[in-house]
């Protein structure tokens, strides 16, 4: 059982490296991206097929912006292995990281929630201004 300390430990792409900036930067240590001191695993550059296992078997969260990134079929095959979790940031029009940041800190709660409820993965979430839903780990 989780207890109310459960606290998710997210991994931005490099998709959403800004927004990984901007909530380290603001404090938060609980979100880290590729370059990031206390990944050294997973250094600036590092392909989607590289850091996926390490992300996997670190159990972290990813955020990404990568609309393609559950369709690949390497990408896909990848989620599958490692257990991939992941949440989509989008919106109609393209976000600035600081944009990003407060959509994702306005439906964080819910996405605790959700991320709590769907366990260990391969799953996917899409966050948008209007909240967050679940997404199929294949289109087609």
């Amino acid at each position: 059982m989780m207890s109310a300390a459960f606290s998710p430990v997210y991994f931005t792409d490099e998709n959403a490296l800004g927004m990984g900036k901007v909530l380290h930067r603001s404090g938060r240590e609980d979100v880290l991206f590729p370059g990031h001191p206390s990944l050294a695993e997973v250094p600036l550059g590092s392909l989607d097929l590289e850091w996926m296992p390490i992300v996997g078997r670190l159990g972290l969260i990813v955020v990404t912006r990568d609309r393609r990134i559950r369709t690949r079929p390497a990408e896909l095959r990848a989620y599958r292995e490692h257990g991939i979790r992941s949440v989509w940031i989008g919106a109609k029009q393209d976000l600035r990281p600081q944009d990003q940041v407060e959509m994702f800190l306005k439906h964080e709660a819910r996405l605790r929630r959700e991320i709590i409820k769907l366990g260990p993965g391969p799953w996917a979430l899409a966050m948008s201004p209007s909240g967050v839903r679940p997404l199929g780990l294949s289109q087609g």
